[in-house]
């Protein structure tokens, strides 16, 4: 199904109460579920706006076979997307009525005495705040290419490499044709916010991967070596199940769980994509999963990354919950604790990463907290990448452990992520993460603006262009 077509019918299906976006955009079969849930999040974003521009511009009743919910996406697109890249006799038909369209617009903006397309939304349907800085980041997938010819791939469509960033304000400054090397992440490239790389040919063959930076930190963080077991507890869409593959250099094994068949058909499709092996994948609530079953036996590390408000969003969908009720809350950190728990009972267990996209203390570090008082003293919370600029907020001793990301910040989805480690007889080896990153921040330190970072002996996997 095209990109707008399948657009306009999750949009059709939200009028008619089918489900929530998330839901009606997983069960669309769209292949690229994340450009389809931004095109419908933004065109539902600008609603009000398409609505007085179709009614100004008689569009409808100039084509009248065409749908309203395929008309606004056709138009958001065309005057504030990507400019109508993709759709066949969809965009012929609304290229037709441009000029119209386009004058319809400059009119509204005069009546409205703005400048800014974003000055046409109400304060409700605005951007939330950070959303249009957040840059895009791009995970080199390793398990395909490396850092380098990605770097010398991008260089020759046109865009400029400035280097390795020295700092967050460097991010910040991105703008037009250019990328940095994060300096934090050692395969993650950072461009410009809005670069749409949906369909460039890195990513649709898989050698990259489009991830916020604060998601690429838990299996970052979990740091498992190659050859050991891991599970990713609540695992769709499999972004961080892919970089765990890729951390584990496709050596060992990974049990990926979701509960949602439609969600880890996609994961699978998105896996096989990124040349993931060693991986299998079961539609199964997490809570029910035997630790004691043999087939988990030699599972050492584990990343969950549990259902939760999501309020760390930047780029929430009008109409879904921004600030869940305090019933909603206690019911979330209910069931994150109870996951939780039952993560560290698996017996071979040394290292877990606990993640949310939440801003919430109840969500984060109270959870934190009520389970290691439960556990005593099985495991304990790791002092995890020390550099990282944003910690936990003070809900008990030890929380500075715990990283935060924002977008004010550190130009970022808002997130929360916890280390924790088995102590005593059974515990992990002495973690070298924060160290090493500490190294490859103090390479970063001093280079100059346009200087590459030392280069690894390189894998010559080249894509063709």
């Amino acid at each position: 199904m095209a990109l707008y077509s399948a657009a306009a019918a999750v949009l059709e299906g939200l009028e008619r109460g089918d489900g929530g976006i998330k839901t009606l955009v997983y069960n669309s079969r769209f292949p690229h579920v994340r450009q389809l849930y931004a095109l419908v999040a933004e065109t539902l974003r600008y609603s009000p706006v398409l609505e007085k521009l179709l009614a100004g511009a008689a569009l409808l009743q100039a084509e009248k076979k065409l749908p309203l919910q395929l008309a606004k996406v056709l138009v958001y697109d065309l005057l504030f997307g990507k400019g109508l890249k993709c759709g066949g006799r969809w965009k012929a038909l609304a290229r037709r009525h441009r000029a119209r369209l386009e004058a319809e617009l400059a009119r509204l903006k005069v009546q409205q005495k703005v400048s800014r397309n974003e000055d046409l939304l109400a304060p409700a349907q605005a951007a939330s705040p950070g959303a249009s800085q957040v840059p895009r980041y791009v995970r080199v997938n390793t398990l395909k290419t490396c850092v380098d010819d990605v770097i010398d791939f991008f260089k020759r469509q046109g865009y400029s490499y400035l280097g390795r960033a020295a700092s967050v304000e460097k991010l910040r400054a991105l703008s037009g044709k250019k990328f940095l090397l994060d300096l934090h992440l050692p395969e993650l490239l950072v461009f410009p916010p809005q670069t749409d790389f949906h369909d460039n040919v890195l990513y649709t063959s898989g050698h990259i991967i489009l991830q916020d930076k604060a998601s690429c930190l838990p299996a970052f963080l979990l740091s498992p070596v190659a050859g050991s077991h891991v599970i990713d507890a609540c695992a769709a869409p499999g972004n961080k199940t892919s970089h765990l593959a890729a951390l584990l250099k496709n050596k060992g094994q990974i049990f990926a769980f979701d509960v949602d068949t439609k969600r880890l058909a996609t994961m699978n499709t998105m896996l096989m994509r990124a040349g993931v092996t060693g991986f299998q994948l079961a539609q199964q609530d997490f809570l029910t999963v035997d630790p004691g079953d043999p087939k988990y036996s030699k599972v050492t590390h584990l990343l969950l990354d549990p259902s939760c408000s999501g309020s760390g969003m930047v780029t929430r969908v009008p109409g879904e919950e921004a600030a869940p009720s305090p019933e909603r809350l206690q019911a979330l950190a209910g069931f994150q604790r109870r996951v939780l728990s039952h993560a560290l009972s698996f017996p071979a267990l040394r290292r877990l990463v606990y993640s949310t996209c939440s801003l919430h203390r109840e969500e984060n570090e109270d959870v934190v907290h009520a389970v290691l008082q439960e556990q005593g003293s099985a495991f304990r919370l790791v002092n995890a990448f020390p550099s990282w600029p944003c910690r936990g907020l003070a809900a008990f001793p030890g929380a500075e452990c715990c990283l935060r990301a924002s977008p004010a910040d550190t130009l970022t989805h808002g997130f929360f992520v916890a280390v924790l480690e088995r102590c005593g007889e059974g515990a992990a080896a002495p973690s070298i993460l924060p160290v090493a990153a500490e190294e490859n921040l103090q390479q970063g330190e001093g280079t100059e603006p346009g200087a590459a970072p030392k280069k690894r002996k390189r894998k010559k996997q080249w894509v063709k262009e």
